[in-house]
């Protein structure tokens, strides 16, 4: 299992804004204050599915969790 966060602040692009969630050891996570923690999953879907309970668009981080990023 993996910790998994969503940063608070929606991305600029694209230009509706989403929120991208991020798993441990990313090499470009949100900043400390900016980050809701989603907890320990087994992949970055359920994570994702987590994060869409608070929030309306997410989307993966390209960088960590590239399975999950669909843009």
């Amino acid at each position: 299992m993996k910790y998994f966060c969503v940063n608070k602040n929606p991305q600029s692009y694209p230009e509706d804004g989403e929120q991208e969630v991020h798993k441990e050891g990313c090499s470009t996570p949100p900043l400390f204050a900016n980050r809701h923690p989603l907890g320990d999953f087994d992949n970055c879907r359920e994570a994702v599915a987590e994060a869409r309970k608070k929030y309306n668009k997410v989307d993966g981080c390209k960088n960590c969790i590239p399975d999950c990023h669909t843009i």
